[in-house]
């Protein structure tokens, strides 16, 4: 049987990148009945525009909705948006700072959790999924070439928020890599309108997100100066409360805060030679 088939409800979740987007196209494909797929996109408001457009281009090609909850500091927890409507300056993200009252890093990742996951199951359980009494099969965007993403998954088999929603990998089911997902954008009228190096998408996720590598956030800063500044304010607002301190107060010690990147964007020296690369993140492609 193809491990695209569904055997009951069953969530993709979209991250907003190829992969992902190509394992919901081999769902599609897959099935004939559909009224058990449920599609979201959680939006942090920290996403480039081409991954908006392109989450949107998906559900206007392929006729299937696709679910866009977005983080809300309020008793829902969440509020369901769309493609207009959906915040483009961060401000699910900057919401749950405030509410942290500190700032996530490469060790307390609660960005990822709050913004994506726990919103997700939150809206699932709204509408009564993610529950004993209709559990769920959580499609994810992890290929064959990532072993160590896969193990950690086989493991822990359920979601970190409900043990009624199953990881499901069928892109390693598949032997799926990411050569395959790129041969199949090569024949697709539509593309995420964002450059690969080595089958990473730079300014994929959130766009300056503190896991990727020095040198790529750097650039990325060094093309496109006003993406630093929401990152920067942050750590300036951080940083001046009185109650964040230590770790809290900037998203990485390891490296130049972000408003040291601004400033030095206009130099032509290379000022994270000794620095490592991106850290895995659970985010997506």
């Amino acid at each position: 049987m193809s491990p695209y088939k569904m055997s009951g409800t069953t969530v993709v979740s979209s991250s907003g990148g190829r992969t992902s987007a190509y394992m919901l196209r081999q769902v599609l494909d897959n099935n004939v009945d559909l009224g058990d797929l449920i599609v979201t996109f959680a939006n942090t408001g920290k996403e480039h525009p081409a991954t908006l457009d392109f989450v949107q281009e998906c559900p206007d090609r392929w006729g299937v909705p696709i679910v866009w909850p977005e983080f809300r500091d309020d008793e829902r927890g969440f509020a369901i948006v769309d493609y207009e409507t959906a915040s483009r300056d961060g401000e699910p993200f900057e919401a749950l700072i405030r509410k942290r009252s500190y700032l996530p890093n490469p060790v307390t990742r609660f960005c990822t959790i709050d913004l994506k996951i726990r919103v997700i199951h939150k809206y699932l359980r709204k509408v009564g999924c993610s529950t004993e009494e209709t559990p769920v099969d959580m499609m994810t965007g992890i290929r064959a070439d990532e072993p160590r993403r896969v193990a950690k998954i086989r493991h822990r088999k359920t979601t970190s928020e409900s043990k009624h929603a199953t990881m499901v990998m069928p892109l390693e089911d598949a032997g799926v890599g990411v050569q395959g997902v790129t041969d199949f954008w090569k024949g697709q009228p539509f593309d995420l309108m964002l450059p690969t190096i080595n089958g990473r998408t730079l300014e994929g996720n959130c766009d300056l997100c503190f896991l990727k590598g020095a040198k790529q956030v750097y650039s990325i800063i060094a093309s496109d100066r006003q993406k630093a500044e929401w990152w920067a304010r942050m750590e300036r607002t951080a940083k001046s409360s009185s109650s964040t301190t230590g770790d809290g107060a900037l998203f990485r010690f390891d490296r130049p805060s972000y408003q040291q990147m601004l400033d030095y964007s206009d130099t032509q020296f290379d000022m994270f030679a000794d620095h490592d690369e991106a850290i895995a993140c659970v985010c997506g492609d």
